[in-house]
């Protein structure tokens, strides 16, 4: 599907729309000890936090959907999916990195894409108590926060020995899931963990090499794939192939540190 030039510059627009207005909502629950926190049922931790922040900032960006592009589908983490008829879905997460934000911690985001059947075409990570907010596609390709705009520029690092990797999760996953990324992180210069949606956009901004995940869903990954893609950077599942569809993702800043971290990956994952 090509996207028209108006469209584009329509739906850049509204998406900072719902930016700009989940972020006070959700800033007025963060670090605020009196946020009600539920768990889900059904993870596999046993714990899958949401809160009243998360489901009321998709209500809010739902509600301009509704106003200024009615006719777009919409896949949400909190509220579902709508079907539209124009060919652009909107891929919403609230908040990426609950467990991060009922903790106090700054490396949570609002993940909002604008993709069609080909994958993300326009995506963004906003950071609200940071104020940086990650966007690309479109020719769209720059982080925007309180030190001005920084255009990205990904590591040209081909080693994987001289690598920064980052995944949200030790655990990455099933065992044998666990197993492959530890292989690959084993042979790193350096891994850290826990930093959800803001590790895309470091990766774009060009401060790690890798983000290697496993068990992802849509809205955990539309926004990052369209942010690190703008970037120049690669992103596949393990097998090489569109990550848009697959909870295994690989993020890499240049295809040779992909090639070194994917040849791994398969080495130590059979299915």
């Amino acid at each position: 599907m090509i996207i028209d030039n108006d469209t584009q510059r329509d739906v850049m627009r509204v998406a900072h729309l719902m930016a700009d207005a989940a972020r006070p909502l959700i800033l007025r629950y963060f670090r605020n000890p009196e946020i009600q926190t539920m768990n889900k049922p059904g993870h596999a931790s046993g714990f899958d936090p949401v809160t009243e922040a998360d489901r009321g900032a998709e209500t809010v960006m739902r509600a301009i959907l509704a106003t200024e592009r009615p006719d777009d589908g919409i896949i949400g983490e909190e509220h579902g999916n709508q079907s539209g008829s124009t060919g652009i879905t909107w891929v919403l997460d609230p908040i990426d990195g609950t467990r991060g934000f009922i903790s106090g911690t700054p490396t949570w985001g609002v993940l909002i894409a604008a993709s069609t059947v080909e994958g993300p075409q326009f995506g963004i990570i906003d950071q609200p108590y940071i104020g940086e907010r990650f966007v690309g596609g479109f020719d769209a390709a720059a982080l925007d926060g309180p030190h001005g705009t920084l255009p990205f520029v990904t590591r040209q690092t081909t080693d994987l020995s001289q690598a920064i990797v980052m995944s949200t999760f030790p655990e990455v996953g099933t065992p044998q899931e666990r197993a492959a990324f530890h292989a690959v992180a084993d042979q790193a210069k350096l891994t850290r963990y826990g930093t959800d949606c803001y590790a895309y956009g470091l990766l774009a901004l060009g401060q790690i090499d890798l983000v290697i995940e496993a068990g992802l869903q849509a809205y955990d990954i539309h926004a990052p794939i369209a942010v690190v893609q703008a970037s120049g950077g690669v992103v596949t599942d393990w097998s090489g192939g569109p990550a848009h569809t697959s909870s295994r993702i690989i993020a890499a800043s240049n295809p040779e540190i992909h090639a070194a971290a994917l040849a791994v990956l398969q080495a130590n994952c059979d299915d």
